[in-house]
């Protein structure tokens, strides 16, 4: 059964119980919701580039820093297609596209999205926007044109937020949220770490995700991509297993959610990335970059999961069956049913 009702007491808890434990219970966990050996490849195009009037820290498309990234127009239609067929030849099932907006704003643009949606759809792949703030029915609109999935990350804990951004509330967010999942389009949301926040920001971003009544679907857990001209150019470096801790949290607290290895994957190590997968990450974004920061080469991506003994998720359809196989024996009755199991705390 998924609970709703995490407190950070509890989440904090399962967050720093012995690292073994905790990836443990997390395996036992993405065992009983997933296959054990399986990642899904996802493909993440900037469709609209810059010039965003947010002045979101950590974002080098801010129109408030001057990070060397040039405003541009949403690309061609034909431009888009390509990206997304050769995305599909090159086992991704699911193809992104993002736009730095600050809001969606009906007109020639949005139109065009519309188009670009209906059109990669048509291939056969998931198709997720992230687009800034969604009205209620603009977010029917995306759901008519074959939108599968609609991102939109909180970033981090609601305590924290105002460090980060003023020209955006947290309730904003939320209400954009609500409009997703009230067309039936389903949520992908996560946050960020690295941003100078404390341990109990980052567990308490994953509270509020988990306190949803519908867990969203898609978690994004990225690591901060330090940008010169951006305000966080100069944090310090994540600790690389206080990020996989973050990593067996989401998937403890979120079961059947698919927790995605997302920006950042640049500065880990295969070592790294490795202990995610273990403890429930099951996607990585593909391509040579992320909206417009690097990202790991496709053959690097692929000689990685080949070295693992694991596999891409192939079929898209599969992506919507959550059935379990390969499963190893629960710690508990309390592991397998996503709670915090006594004998691991």
């Amino acid at each position: 059964m998924l609970r709703h009702d995490w407190s950070l007491e509890e989440a904090l808890e399962i967050y720093h119980q012995p690292f073994p434990d905790l990836m443990f219970q997390a395996q036992s966990i993405h065992r009983e919701n997933f296959p054990g050996n399986t990642i899904q490849r996802s493909t993440l195009l900037s469709i609209k580039t810059g010039g965003c009037p947010e002045d979101c820290s950590y974002c080098p498309q801010s129109a408030h820093y001057d990070t060397g990234v040039d405003r541009e127009g949403v690309l061609p239609t034909e431009v888009v297609l390509a990206q997304a067929r050769q995305a599909k030849t090159e086992g991704s099932t699911r193809f992104c596209m993002g736009a730095a907006w600050r809001e969606v704003k009906d007109g020639k643009e949005f139109d065009q999205v519309i188009k670009l949606v209906e059109g990669v759809s048509d291939l056969g792949l998931e198709v997720c926007c992230t687009l800034g703030m969604l009205s209620a029915p603009q977010a029917e609109r995306l759901k008519a044109a074959g939108c599968h999935a609609y991102n939109h990350n909180l970033d981090t804990s609601p305590e924290y937020y105002e460090e980060i951004i003023s020209t955006r509330t947290y309730q904003d967010r939320l209400d954009t949220l609500k409009n997703v999942r009230d067309a039936g389009i389903t949520v992908c949301c996560g946050g960020i770490v690295g941003m100078g926040e404390a341990t109990k920001d980052r567990v308490g971003l994953l509270v509020e995700l988990a306190s949803h009544s519908t867990h969203p679907e898609s978690v994004p857990i990225n690591m901060l991509v330090k940008v010169e001209g951006t305000p966080l150019a100069e944090e310090n470096d994540v600790d690389p297993i206080d990020f996989v801790r973050m990593i067996a949290t989401a998937r403890i607290l979120m079961p059947k959610s698919y927790v995605r290895l997302s920006a950042g994957r640049m500065e880990m190590s295969e070592e790294m990335q490795a202990l995610c997968f273990v403890a429930g990450a099951n996607s990585m974004f593909a391509g040579d970059k992320l909206l417009t920061t690097p990202n790991p080469k496709d053959d690097a991506d692929r000689n990685l999961v080949k070295k693992l003994g694991m596999k891409y998720q192939d079929d898209a359809n599969s992506t919507r069956e959550q059935t379990s196989c390969s499963k190893i024996p629960s710690a508990t009755a309390d592991v397998a049913n996503g709670g915090p199991s006594q004998s691991l705390s």
